[in-house]
């Protein structure tokens, strides 16, 4: 099962952000700032549409540099109607023409349920999320095929918009790529 199992929420009894460091740290990071005169629109015309995990560099592992490609993450790298808004405004407002879809082993995600995810909820806020779909899966090849047809199907991309899917093994780096065949309507 995914990484959530038997995970324990967040205490709340810390602070998560200590300001002073964040803002010592962006100054360090401005030293060596070089990247201010980069264009708005991506120079590889893509979107990249990943999970949030934070073990991977999802640009890098592509090939991509700061600059050359839309990022956009959400939990399970999932094609939601917010994600899908994003790649149509990335599309028609700065000209992006492709997406790859890149899900990972060991996914937080993997082997969940939306019971057991709603469950968690309203343990933790006492709130129900009955109707909260947080789009878990069983399979991950078929995940990546789910999103990569949900975007293709999008009658709001451009004609011609190209969608890829990908695997990204956590453990030792590789990219696989998915088998996910253009069906015409």
């Amino acid at each position: 099962m995914g990484e959530l199992e038997g995970s324990a929420p967040p205490s709340a009894a810390q602070p998560v952000f200590d300001l002073d460091a964040i803002v010592h740290d962006n100054e360090q990071w401005r030293a060596t700032f070089d990247v201010g005169a980069l264009q708005v629109q991506p120079t590889k015309q893509a979107v990249i549409l990943t999970c949030m995990d934070s073990r991977y560099p999802a640009m890098s592992i592509v090939g991509f540099k700061l600059g050359e490609a839309h990022m956009i993450r959400n939990a399970g790298g999932r094609a939601t109607d917010d994600a899908i808004r994003s790649l149509i405004i990335s599309a028609h407002a700065l000209g992006t023409r492709a997406c790859i879809v890149i899900h990972h082993t060991d996914c937080g995600l993997f082997g969940q349920t939306n019971d057991n995810l709603r469950s968690r909820v309203k343990s933790a806020t006492g709130q129900s999320a009955a109707h909260i779909d947080f789009l878990p899966f069983a399979d991950l090849e078929e995940s990546v095929r789910d999103d990569v047809e949900q975007i293709r199907a999008c009658r709001f991309l451009p004609e011609g918009y190209e969608v890829v899917g990908m695997i990204y093994d956590v453990r030792t780096g590789l990219v696989i790529p998915v088998d996910t065949p253009h069906h015409d309507a």
